[in-house]
């Protein structure tokens, strides 16, 4: 059989992350119209008959500024070094590219890898202009294989998977066993919930200073059997961390209203992913300056 990892590479917003849950067929990478929404490495396994592919979300690549986009864009650069297969996802644009993939383009050039363009949203172009935008893009770098989809409605996606596992290397074994989705924590995955239902709800100059720390993770009852059971609770506490007073204002609402929207869609939201019922019970609490030092990444668990 053949298998290997395959990184999502692009711009932000291109559908990385709605692509990797599609693939998998789980939530595992949280989804927003706001950029960035991705900080780090998400790992999301598909096994079928012929073969395994362990593909690998990454942050959108952009002109960082600032220490928390610096490191996100080398999260992204650093896991298209170490795979096997680059998928470069870009917009179906009937102006091609265009200037913000050429840092993108720049950086894949110096890869020695088989590099896939994968032009994601189809559904939002007429048919009649996606053979010429093909033309348009397909020679910018020698890709081994241009696979229009649209990740929204699945359109292209099994043909996907095919085209990169032929590009995988054969193996005699899985690298993971074959009911493993991903290689996430939980507790990791309760935090994104969190902060997805934050980048939903609040004003544009929130999201991006803002980060999830999941403090308490009490599943004792729901395993006082020895197995998770349905009947269980989960009890969660969680800290959402901004940079600025007025932000944790912003945050709470008035009389709480806001903090207590985006806890009832998280919990929601967390209970679809554990099976269970969940207590969760939220803080806003003010870090100031953390998404501009290596000490506050490593609080809010983005730094090594």
């Amino acid at each position: 059989m053949k298998a290997g990892f395959a990184a999502l590479i692009g711009r932000p917003n291109v559908g990385k992350s709605t692509l990797l849950n599609r693939l998998i067929g789980e939530k595992i990478a949280i989804v927003s119209p706001k950029p960035q929404t991705t900080r780090s490495r998400i790992l999301g396994v598909v096994t079928k008959d012929e073969g395994q592919v362990a593909f690998v979300d990454t942050p959108g690549v952009h002109q960082a500024k600032g220490t928390l986009n610096r490191m996100m864009v080398d999260v992204a650069l650093t896991a298209a070094n170490e795979c096997d297969v680059v998928l470069f996802m870009i917009e179906a644009d009937v102006q091609g590219l265009g200037e913000g993939n050429q840092l993108v383009v720049s950086q894949l050039k110096r890869l020695k890898k088989p590099v896939i363009l994968v032009i994601n949203k189809i559904d939002e172009i007429k048919k009649a202009l996606l053979l010429p935008l093909i033309a348009k893009v397909k020679d910018v770098l020698p890709f081994v294989e241009v696979m229009p989809i649209s990740a929204r409605q699945g359109d292209g996606v099994d043909a996907l998977f095919s085209l990169v596992l032929k590009h995988l290397p054969e193996t005699e074994a899985l690298m993971f066993p074959a009911d493993v989705f991903t290689d996430q924590a939980e507790r990791g995955l309760v935090g994104e919930l969190i902060r997805e239902q934050v980048l939903r709800h609040c004003r544009e100059e929130i999201p991006y200073s803002a980060a999830v720390v999941v403090e308490i993770f009490d599943e004792s009852d729901r395993e006082a059997d020895g197995s998770k059971n349905k009947q269980g609770l989960v009890r969660i506490d969680a800290g959402i961390f901004v940079e600025r007073e007025g932000q944790k204002a912003i945050v709470i609402g008035k009389r709480g209203a806001m903090l207590k929207t985006i806890g009832t869609d998280a919990r929601k939201s967390i209970e679809r992913l554990l099976g269970c019922k969940v207590f969760l019970s939220l803080r806003v609490k003010v870090e100031p300056g953390w998404s501009e030092e290596v000490r506050g990444l490593r609080k809010m668990g983005y730094g090594p």
